[in-house]
């Protein structure tokens, strides 16, 4: 087990946004979180990732508890995120985005910066090679030197999922990676995330609205419906739960109407 949540609860006010929800994600699986619109996805994220702040339960990350972590500690820890919106520094190039994601995993300081030793000069050549490995892996070297408000949006998923390798995860969480996308790149995430799993050996822990592209790629799935897990289960399974077409399709009384 690489992620644990134990009847995690999120309330803002007299809303529940996340109620009691558990659920284990084991090292080397491809999962996914699926519900419909309000469901708590992106709020159960957050919880995990330590942007929000639950009040009941536990996230339990490689045994150890990131629920009063901060995330940029959660990051050192080896855990990444995507948003579900673009996060990029949108007038740098692609270079320096991705290369901000080795932040975390670098030590130079400001003295470093402005006498520049060769412990300096060596940390910084490591953070570019780094970067470019980062960026061939996804397919955007070639735009390295382009300023990434100035790619396709499909390309811009690009810069910031290589950003988000380039912090080293053992888990790789992604908010709706395929949001935007065309079929055909889709086709392209779906191999990816794959390959982010079999040659990286990265974890991968994704929300998704597109059905076909969740039921390709995902070992097992997690539904939520109202703050409350409803379902999990493979594939099929998921797709042939009460709960679950309930819940996307209502009950069969108020499609009638």
């Amino acid at each position: 087990m690489i992620l644990g949540i134990k009847d995690l609860t999120l309330r803002f006010g007299g809303l529940t946004a996340v109620n009691h929800v558990s659920f284990t994600i084991e090292q080397g699986s491809i999962k996914s979180l699926i519900g419909p619109n309000g469901a708590g996805k992106t709020s159960l994220f957050n919880c995990i990732t330590g942007f929000y702040r639950a009040q009941e339960g536990e996230a339990l990350f490689r045994g150890d508890s990131v629920m009063r972590l901060k995330p940029h500690r959660i990051t050192e820890m080896g855990m990444a995120r995507t948003f579900q919106n673009l996060r990029l520094f949108k007038n740098l190039t692609v270079m320096e985005n991705v290369m901000s994601g080795m932040h975390c995993r670098t030590s130079a300081g400001l003295a470093g910066a402005v006498l520049r030793p060769p412990a300096q000069r060596a940390e910084e050549k490591r953070i570019r090679d780094v970067a470019e490995e980062c960026m061939d892996f996804v397919g955007i070297l070639d735009a390295k030197n382009r300023i990434a408000k100035n790619l396709s949006y499909g390309d811009q998923r690009r810069v910031e999922l290589a950003r988000a390798l380039a912090t080293k995860p053992q888990l790789l969480l992604l908010d709706e990676p395929g949001a935007g996308l065309n079929y055909d790149e889709k086709v392209q995430l779906i191999e990816l995330i794959r390959r982010i799993r079999d040659e990286k050996g990265i974890t991968v822990f994704l929300i998704e609205h597109d059905m076909g592209l969740v039921m390709e790629v995902s070992e097992k799935i997690f539904v939520l419906d109202y703050g409350t897990k409803i379902a999990e289960g493979t594939a099929r399974e998921v797709q042939n739960n009460p709960k679950v077409i309930e819940a996307y399709l209502g009950k069969e009384e108020e499609a009638a109407v």
